[in-house]
């Protein structure tokens, strides 16, 4: 899997795969990424989500109704405990 935005990231392996790729990319060039900061990651973050139905609609794609929402978010708290 390359690390690309039109990734369509299809099962939990594929998100693993995904999230590996880009925790090397962030230590291969972190410091030149916008958000190189776990504040400033986290705000983009939530900024992103709460757009991405607009982001969607400007590339003339359908956004995706139907994603599990609360496994992402129990995902990203996990990672602020899990060992």
């Amino acid at each position: 899997m390359s690390l690309t935005p039109d990734n369509e990231v299809r099962s939990r392996e594929e998100l693993v795969m995904f999230l590996r790729e880009l925790h090397q990319e962030f230590r291969r060039h972190g410091e030149e990424w916008e958000n190189h900061t776990l504040e400033r990651f986290l705000e983009a973050l939530a900024a992103w989500v709460h757009d991405a139905p607009g982001a969607y609609r400007n590339l003339g794609q359908e956004f995706p109704a139907d994603g599990s929402w609360d496994f992402f978010a129990q995902a990203l708290y996990a990672a602020t405990i899990y060992e």
